[in-house]
């Protein structure tokens, strides 16, 4: 017989009681005290712009939440190439949003021990977090579909910092100088984050979808195609120039612009 009672505290010893009305536990008899092992009910992640992920990539999601909690975070946020459908991905990006210092490289090594797969693991406060979702078209894109164990703080309105606009499109110039060595998966990456700025500059929504689907529309190709580097080239890059010029132009009429208000000021 096993009866389930909760340990009460005591003027001087903590104290169990049992019902007097029970089969067995005579008086004076001898018991063995020992805790239950209960298992805490998961909660529930927050999805954003995700139809649907498979089963298992949610119980290591669980698990990684279930790591990280240890540090007292303010939210986990899963996001990248490992909640997209399907099983191509290297690794994990996980962002840890904390005011306290944390050493990354050590929340890393914990959950690929764990878990053994490869993370890369930033963290920043919510300040800083704010910042790149109002500035940073490509933190806007990334952050926009993601897997939260709370819910995400309210997206600020866009800003423009063009000086910031034009190093991130520099990253997308290494298409042009480099297209026979790129596989297709680089150039989706050049062509996604140059799709992005077009879409931030403009003060459209931005989530992969619908970066995704901006794409096909400019270049007329699938994006499963583009990965598979099924690209004419010559009226590939005719097109690319075009779009990638504009862009440059409109972020360098704003750099100016912006330079003559600070005179002015």
């Amino acid at each position: 017989m096993e009866i389930i009672s909760k340990i009460s505290k005591g003027t001087k010893m903590d104290q169990i009681y049992i019902p007097k009305n029970r089969q067995g536990f005579n008086t004076g008899s001898y018991v063995i005290i020992k805790p239950i092992e209960t298992q805490k009910k998961l909660e529930k992640p927050y999805f954003y712009n995700i139809q649907q992920i498979e089963p298992i990539k949610l119980e290591i999601i669980n698990e990684i939440f279930s790591i990280i909690n240890s540090i007292s975070p303010e939210n986990i946020i899963i996001t990248g190439s490992f909640i997209e459908s399907g099983f191509n991905f290297n690794d994990m990006d996980i962002l840890i949003i904390t005011n306290d210092k944390i050493k990354e490289k050590n929340i890393e090594k914990q959950i690929e021990d764990k878990i053994k797969i490869e993370t890369h693991v930033i963290t920043m406060d919510e300040t800083l977090l704010r910042e790149g979702l109002s500035t940073d078209p490509i933190w806007r894109m990334m952050i926009s579909t993601c897997i939260s164990k709370k819910r995400l703080i309210p997206f600020p309105k866009i800003r423009l910092n063009y000086k910031l606009l034009d190093i991130q499109l520099l990253k997308s110039k290494s298409l042009l100088d480099n297209f026979d060595y790129l596989n297709g998966n680089e150039k989706y990456k050049s062509i996604r984050n140059m799709v992005a700025i077009l879409l931030f500059i403009k003060n459209k929504k931005i989530n992969k979808r619908i970066v995704n689907e901006k794409i096909e529309e400019l270049f007329k190709i699938g994006i499963e195609e583009l990965k598979q580097n099924m690209l004419d080239k010559k009226s590939f890059i005719k097109k690319y120039k075009k779009i990638y010029n504009e862009i440059f132009n409109k972020i360098m009429k704003g750099i100016e612009n912006a330079t003559k208000q600070e005179k002015i000021n």
